[in-house]
């Protein structure tokens, strides 16, 4: 039986919308992720998946303690971290590594790698400098960097070679969790595998869980071992990653997989991409019913007055529609 490391539950985040250059006036709130939840075992990779807006990152976030949920509660190992004090927090978070979007962003240039890569070290362990310096060695290896790049800066590497320095980071603190935002995004193909391959290996070797955030399902499908979709903050489909691969069951799910290149001309043509009319609704005012009703091709009135609820169907596969069944087997009609 699978040990469960991390659980969310039913998760919110608002944002308030504010107006006025002195006297600010709220106006509204952004809904930015509602009602999530879900579970990673030890040594299991869940990949967060949707467009941009859809509240992958603001997850993330939360998970790794940078944002507090506007409603819910995160279990790690055993502890809810909502309840804890601040000092218990940071003792926890020693268990949370983080690996964020853009290595050019996250990593000081003033600094030094080994800096860089010391400095959770520095803050949450009391070892000394020369320890921190042969933790750092040991940590650029595991990621396959020579021991004379601690003693450079972060403009001196490619993007390959910085992805695996914020990698290493995430990793100071021997964590039972990373958070992995979109850890191989604007790499070429050849350099997105080998850090693939980089964060297979260390999960295989460490036993660390990942959340991974990726609008990538080529990535996803490589390394996951069950996936979360995403619209608009909401969960529209969770499944085991064979699972949803093999048979979506969200008209949003169908159309991402859709859009998935496959090098093969005729499989193209046959299954061509099943592409979304119009745009992301805002998340300032949301649409009422199901919040894919306004882009849905087999939308019906019944989308556009109720919400539907994520519902099992089967033991490890959810989907929010009420339709799914039928429109697996062709049974409702697109719209016209």
């Amino acid at each position: 039986m699978p040990e469960t490391l991390l659980e969310v539950y039913a998760i919110s985040k608002r944002f308030p919308v504010k107006k006025g250059l002195v006297f600010k006036k709220t106006i509204g709130e952004v809904h930015a992720v509602t009602n999530v939840s879900f579970s990673i075992n030890k040594k299991e990779t869940l990949a967060l998946v949707g467009e941009s807006g859809s509240g992958k990152t603001t997850i993330g976030r939360i998970v790794g303690g940078l944002l507090k949920p506007t409603l819910g509660k995160i279990v790690l190992d055993g502890n809810d971290i909502s309840q804890l004090r601040k000092d218990e927090l940071r003792k926890l978070q020693q268990k949370i590594g983080i690996v964020f979007q853009d290595p050019h962003a996250s990593l000081n240039p003033r600094k030094r790698i080994a800096d860089v890569i010391s400095e959770p070290l520095a803050i949450h362990r009391s070892k000394t400098e020369r320890e921190r310096f042969e933790r750092v060695k040991e940590l650029l290896r595991k990621v396959g960097l020579s021991r004379s790049a601690a003693l450079k800066y972060p403009h001196q590497f490619s993007g390959g070679q910085l992805h695996r320095i914020a990698i290493a980071r995430a990793l100071a603190l021997e964590p039972s969790l990373i958070v992995a935002d979109e850890p191989v995004s604007a790499l070429d193909v050849s350099v997105q595998a080998k850090i693939m391959n980089l964060l297979y290996e260390i999960q295989r070797d460490t036993g660390v869980s990942y959340l991974l955030i990726s609008h990538d399902l080529g990535v996803v499908r490589q390394i996951s071992h069950k996936v979360l979709v995403l619209y608009l903050g909401y969960v529209v489909e969770s499944a085991e990653a064979e699972d949803f691969f093999s048979k979506p069951q969200h008209p949003y799910s169908q159309a991402l997989l859709s859009s998935v290149l496959v090098p093969d001309v005729d499989t193209m043509k046959s299954n061509p991409p099943k592409l979304l009319s119009g745009e992301i609704p805002s998340p300032l005012t949301l649409p009422i019913g199901c919040k894919f009703n306004t882009r849905c091709p087999y939308v019906q009135e019944r989308c556009k007055l109720e919400e539907p609820i994520l519902t099992s169907s089967s033991s490890t596969h959810s989907v929010s529609c009420f339709f799914w069944g039928e429109i697996e087997h062709g049974g409702i009609l697109p719209k016209t």
